[in-house]
């Protein structure tokens, strides 16, 4: 590996866990509002993240580019990864195959959803507070559910089996009994976000996500 791939390499894990991890954590905890306080909570921690200084610089620098770099770099390396499981049967073989995976259904899903979001925002046809309806309009859609239940714990996945590669390719767990519990660390973060997302995927179904607009479901998926 040339020295000039090693650096993107690095950078490329960097900003799958700063800041993209945190966005992550940050999307999962907001969303989860709407399972445990209903729409008004949902609301108010929309409104809370719109209300923080300079958001248009945070999203373009914090999320966008580096969800662009990671995505780009990301299929670029799984395009030339030798992945071969069923040569090399044990376990973390295995994880680095569904990482490349998890990572090239990660990047679709990511336009997808900002999409139907935060782009929708942009250009006015659903605001703020339309868009717990517009998680409704996608949640009672039988496939649309099933497609956001598997995307949803391909990015967790993908975030929580690369942050333990993260700790290993940055020194931070040396060690064999180091990555053995970072390991477990990690198999529980995936857990607890991925039910943190679930969760709040199941509450969007509740009718009470439609009483703030009138917009149809069509009109929310297309």
């Amino acid at each position: 590996m040339n020295r000039n791939s090693y650096y993107w390499r690095k950078l490329h894990s960097l900003l799958g866990v700063i800041p993209l991890g945190g966005f992550i954590v940050v999307h999962a905890l907001a969303n989860y509002q709407a399972f445990e306080r209903g729409p008004e909570g949902f609301t108010g921690a929309v409104h809370f993240i719109n209300g923080l200084p300079l958001v248009p610089l945070l999203e373009i620098f914090g999320i966008y580019l580096p969800i662009l770099f990671h995505g780009v770099y990301g299929l670029y390396m799984a395009y030339q990864s030798n992945v071969n499981p069923g040569q090399y049967s044990y376990g973390r073989n295995w994880a680095f195959m569904l990482q490349r995976l998890t990572g090239v259904l990660t990047f679709i899903f990511v336009f997808w959803h900002v999409y139907n979001t935060r782009v929708q925002v942009y250009l006015g046809n659903v605001t703020h507070e339309e868009l717990g309806a517009t998680m409704h309009g996608i949640a009672t859609h039988p496939a649309y559910f099933a497609l956001y239940v598997i995307a949803v714990l391909s990015a967790v996945f993908h975030f929580s089996n690369g942050l333990w590669a993260f700790m290993i390719s940055w020194g931070i767990t040396v060690s064999p009994r180091a990555q053995k519990i970072s390991s477990y660390f990690c198999m529980i973060l995936f857990a607890a976000i991925s039910a943190l997302l679930i969760l709040s995927l199941v509450a969007f179904t509740g009718e009470e996500f439609t009483a703030s607009t009138g917009a149809t479901q069509s009109q929310l998926l297309h």
